[in-house]
């Protein structure tokens, strides 16, 4: 069936198994799409808009979304020191790779729209559009630092029941319209059982050694020059309107460098929109049909 994802696995350039979950037509004349997760996030994230994006009337596409080593299904890597960028960069080439996929459209949540930037430089060829996800070439101290914070020391959590109030926690206030549906799914994709019981994240928790240089004092670089590496590209920017991380004086440089650059707001939604609102998907669907017409 068309609207089914189907698990795909391949190696990456240093040995990992890594994993992937594909969706619509493998031919036809619409570009493909690769969608690449945050720094904790898995493939699960795109569910709703990976089978809008395939079964498009006018245009329905292959939609490939990608783990990262280290999240979901794809191997943890022995060496934390490895859960790099440019690593994940690696992964996403070595995935696309083994799929035959020569030229997509990119989807990049937070740390995948960082990853865009840089397959921007490295790849240029491989990119005909980028969606970013409140992600820009700078970010918001405060939010990084809550991200930091969240993912340096996770609690345990034993039941589903525990895990989804932790989640409600952290996130409430910046998703108060999601239902108990949607606080449902988010912790069923953010948590899995483990043998012997128990629940346990969707990630190698020592992902938080990525992060553990990084202070107000000694803030994450600028990348400008990675963003600017976008020119002549189809471009859309999805930022939250309760976003702590991609603020409005950031978005304002980025349009004032891309006045083309398509700007959707997701209101009521902080870091990182989930990409599930009937206008937001309705938006990013448009907007890859015009990419495949570019």
């Amino acid at each position: 069936m068309p609207d089914q994802f189907r698990d795909v696995f391949c190696q990456s350039a240093d040995g990992l198994k890594l994993h992937a979950k594909t969706i619509g037509p493998e031919t036809g004349g619409a570009l493909p799409v690769l969608c690449l997760p945050g720094l904790t996030r898995t493939a699960d994230d795109f569910d709703v808009i990976a089978r809008a994006l395939a079964n498009a009337p006018a245009a329905p596409r292959r939609v490939v979304a990608i783990d990262y080593r280290g999240r979901g299904l794809s191997d943890y890597d022995p060496d934390p020191a490895k859960y790099t960028a440019p690593m994940e960069m690696g992964d996403v080439l070595a995935v696309a790779a083994s799929l035959g996929i020569t030229r997509a459209i990119l989807l990049g949540t937070s740390r995948g729209g960082l990853i865009s930037m840089g397959l921007a430089a490295a790849q240029p060829q491989l990119l005909a559009g980028v969606v970013l996800n409140d992600v820009g070439p700078a970010l918001e101290i405060g939010g990084l630092i809550k991200i930091k914070g969240y993912i340096a020391d996770p609690p345990q959590r034993a039941t589903w029941d525990d895990a989804e109030r932790g989640l409600r926690e952290l996130f409430g206030s910046v998703f108060p319209n999601l239902d108990a549906a949607g606080w449902a799914a988010w912790t069923r994709r953010a948590f899995r059982e483990k043998p012997g019981g128990g629940l346990e994240r969707t990630y190698d928790v020592r992902l938080a050694k990525t992060l553990e240089s990084f202070t107000p004092e000694t803030p994450l670089p600028e990348i400008w020059e990675l963003f600017d590496k976008f020119a002549g590209l189809p471009l859309m920017l999805v930022h939250g309107g309760l976003s702590d991380l991609l603020s409005p004086r950031i978005i304002e440089a980025m349009v004032a460098r891309r006045p083309d650059m398509e700007v959707v707001e997701v209101p009521d939604e902080g870091h990182a929109p989930l990409l599930a609102d009937a206008p937001t998907v309705t938006r990013i669907v448009a907007f890859c049909a015009r990419c495949d017409a570019a």
